[in-house]
């Protein structure tokens, strides 16, 4: 009885993650065909932000085998995780690491900036997202990858001391490098990447939420996915459970009159007519 359990649970996180993983694939890699097929004919340079999500989320090989001329640069925080984590990308040029404040990125340079699993971990977030949207051509893409700040998960990691953080991915992600560090800053959150866009000018052309098992079964998988559903009920489900990825595909406008498009969308997501206060 307790194999066939244990069984069904590996079945069940299996396909979980499975499904996480296509529904990532199909969310970026949809829009960046779209793009190319938009700019046929010149080269398309494309910007990793963060070593952890892998740059195939992008569709890239299929691409490059159809014959586009793309180019990736790389850039993450210069921590030990982070250089364990670069160092196991065999094949992949070098990234650049260091403080992503002052990183050289020149202005409208890049045609996608793909932000994977990246601001939840580095100080003065808002800052580095600002440079990046700065890199980014009028008319390019931003697909953004971040753990939710207002989770279950997000607050559980917060809180988790970091000897602890420590011991249970050393035993649930066991070979992987890190933990990496949990600042969370809040823009690091659903409601964090709303206000920036309205602030900024961009626009959300669509939303996702993902939820990730928290490792293998086994009791410490068991209890850690309990510590979340704990958390989610005594928040009133403030702190949802449901999810603890979110993922979104943001457009820089070529214009200025795509502001219009950006205030019927922001009042949409509000679900709040048009001159009636939040």
């Amino acid at each position: 009885m307790r194999a066939r359990r244990a069984a069904s649970k590996a079945r069940l996180a299996a396909a979980s993650e499975a499904e996480r993983s296509r529904l990532v694939r199909e969310l970026f890699a949809q829009p960046t065909r779209d793009y190319l097929y938009q700019v046929l004919g010149r080269p398309v340079a494309v910007l990793r932000a963060g070593v952890q999500a892998p740059i195939e989320e992008l569709g890239l090989r299929q691409l490059r085998a159809s014959g586009y001329d793309i180019s990736v640069m790389t850039v993450d925080q210069n921590d030990p995780a982070i250089r364990a984590a670069a160092g196991r990308a065999a094949g992949s040029p070098a990234p650049v690491l260091g403080d992503l404040r002052a990183v050289p990125l020149a202005p409208r340079s890049f045609d996608i900036v793909h932000c994977g699993l990246l601001l939840d971990r580095i100080p003065h977030a808002e800052l580095v997202l600002d440079r990046f949207v700065a890199a980014l051509r009028p008319g390019g893409l931003l697909l953004l990858r971040i753990r939710d700040r207002d989770c279950a998960a997000g607050l559980l990691e917060r809180l988790t001391p970091e000897p602890v953080r420590r011991m249970v991915w050393a035993r649930l992600r066991a070979g992987e490098p890190g933990p990496f560090p949990a600042i969370y800053d809040p823009v690091s959150s659903d409601r964090g990447i709303q206000a920036y866009t309205v602030s900024h000018g961009l626009v959300i052309i669509r939303r996702e939420a993902a939820r990730t098992v928290p490792g293998p079964p086994g009791r410490l998988s068991s209890a850690t996915g309990a510590a979340r559903a704990l958390i989610a009920w005594l928040s009133r489900s403030r702190l949802t459970d449901a999810h603890d990825e979110l993922l979104y595909v943001i457009r820089k406008p070529e214009d200025r009159f795509a502001r219009l498009v950006l205030v019927w969308q922001a009042c949409e997501a509000c679900r709040a007519p048009l001159g009636r206060p939040r």
